[in-house]
């Protein structure tokens, strides 16, 4: 078991990628807190399978935007688990309006959730790490949208840039405490949240025009952020991983 004896916390992790990640952590070993903004029900199926693996796992409802809450979802982690050894920071909104189109208020949530909550939730959980003195991992599941300038995504876009360089900051400045940050960037990822913006026709038919023919699996980004927060990947911080099945390949070759 590579995580024996580790704690996990994910957040937005009721379905897609962070439920595939915590199912991941648990299947080698962590035990995890499972937190998302939907209520617990939304969560059960994830939490009814690291039971299932002999995992423990505690749900906490909140919004990674809510200081106040991430400081009793990192309190509770502690309380239930005795320590905090990983973060992935999953939870993401997309408001996908063209920039004449765009209201203040929706770049605003997207910021708040995937910059703001991203602080709060690194800070938190980095001082905790500090605190037991034993390391840890942090994991910012960013996006080939960190790079790449799509259509109509002005907040998205800018946000997944914008945890990239904070990772980079931290990991320069948590070395010292034995503390790894780094980063995967998914590219098309069969996910709940993209069906959101469109329809299955359209994802079946885009995937078939990938590199590899089809859309990516939650399931394969979570085993991208196993290596990352593993032994295996011991001498990696800073780090972005790219699990896109050559997704931007042809914008860059």
């Amino acid at each position: 078991m590579k995580l024996a004896g580790k704690v996990g916390l994910v957040t937005g992790a009721a379905r897609g990628i962070g439920a595939a990640t915590a199912i991941e952590l648990a299947r080698n070993g962590a035990d995890v807190m499972v937190n998302d903004i939907a209520p617990r029900e939304t969560a059960q199926g994830v939490l009814d399978e690291i039971a299932s693996l002999g995992r423990r796992a505690v749900f906490f409802q909140g919004d990674v935007a809510d200081r106040s809450s991430d400081e009793r979802m990192v309190e509770e982690t502690v309380r239930e688990f005795g320590r905090l050894d990983i973060l992935v920071n999953n939870a993401a909104k997309s408001i996908r309006k063209t920039l004449l189109d765009l209201e203040v208020a929706d770049v605003a949530r997207v910021w708040d959730v995937m910059l703001w909550g991203v602080f709060h939730c690194s800070q938190l959980a980095a001082r905790q790490m500090v605190k037991q003195g034993q390391g840890g991992n942090i994991v910012m599941i960013s996006s080939v949208h960190a790079k790449m300038a799509y259509r109509t995504s002005t907040a998205y876009n800018c946000a997944k840039a914008g945890i990239n360089h904070m990772a980079r900051t931290w990991a320069v400045e948590l070395a010292q405490f034995g503390i790894r940050v780094n980063m995967v960037e998914p590219g098309w990822i069969d996910t709940p949240g993209e069906r959101a913006h469109f329809t299955e026709e359209v994802l079946q038919e885009e995937g078939k025009k990938l590199l590899l023919g089809r859309l990516g699996r939650p399931d394969e980004i979570a085993k991208a952020v196993l290596y990352l927060v593993s032994d295996d990947a011991a001498y990696a911080t800073g780090t972005a991983l790219r699990v896109d099945g050559g997704f931007v390949l042809p914008t860059i070759a």
